[in-house]
């Protein structure tokens, strides 16, 4: 084990030592104290993220629709090229 307790045989030992941190008082890395500006600030950045997923998905919808037009159209042009059977008999 070195000397900040950290173990490289167990997986789970940083958690383990992250927790006993925590539950002592001390601040959380992984979640520092936010004040309500901070808070504000993050609500509007997850919006900005959430926004332009939502742009990409709706591009990635139109594309995979344009897509599909694309193939349904070769295949009418495809089925119009193809010589009918029977023929005009006689």
């Amino acid at each position: 084990m070195s000397e900040h307790g950290f173990n490289p045989g167990d997986p789970f030992g940083f958690f383990a030592q992250m927790w006993k941190n925590t539950a002592s008082g001390a601040p959380n890395p992984f979640m520092p104290p936010l004040t309500e500006e901070e808070i504000d600030r993050k609500l509007a950045e997850l919006k900005t993220v959430e926004q332009w997923l939502t742009m990409q998905v709706n591009l990635l919808q139109m594309t995979e629709k344009t897509l599909e037009l694309q193939k349904a159209g070769l295949a009418a042009l495809r089925q119009g090229l193809e010589p009918h059977e029977g023929g005009h008999g006689g």
